[in-house]
């Protein structure tokens, strides 16, 4: 019977050392995907946002809450890009501009500047999820999703 209590007993806390781990592993998997991302910049610009490249006049194009972007030509990938999201945070600016976390948005548009002034650039409504600063030049990290 002790051998039983003894096997019961180390069993259980093995499993919940598997458990522990796994939960570690996943926790760490979502944050190395926030860590794989590539640098860039971030603008912001305001509307009218139509036409689009992607999706003309159409307003089903635009995501709940706004959180849309224009790319530079480094992604948008002769139109490929259209409809692709990424997940962005802000890392630095002037007058640290950053607030925490993270945004998901998608691509809607083309940056039509020449040359585009940032490697994304945000809605007015996206770019005040991660900046405090209006119409300023931010330094991000973003990784498709």
């Amino acid at each position: 019977i002790r051998c039983l209590y003894s096997y019961v007993h180390t069993t259980k806390y093995m499993n919940m050392g598997r458990l522990n781990i796994c939960f570690i592993v996943l926790i760490s998997l979502f944050y190395i995907s926030l860590v794989l991302g590539d640098i860039g910049t971030a603008t912001s610009y305001n509307s009218p946002y139509t036409p689009t490249k992607c999706g003309g006049n159409r307003s089903d194009q635009f995501p709940s809450g706004n959180l849309f972007v224009a790319v530079s030509e480094g992604l948008w990938d002769n139109g490929a890009a259209c409809g692709r999201r990424y997940r962005l945070r802000c890392l630095s600016g002037n007058n640290r501009p950053c607030k925490e976390g993270t945004i998901d948005v998608r691509v809607v548009d083309y940056c039509t500047k020449k040359p585009c002034p940032s490697t994304i650039a945000l809605s007015s409504d996206a770019f005040a999820q991660i900046s405090n600063s209006h119409n300023a030049k931010i330094n991000i990290e973003y990784v498709q999703i």
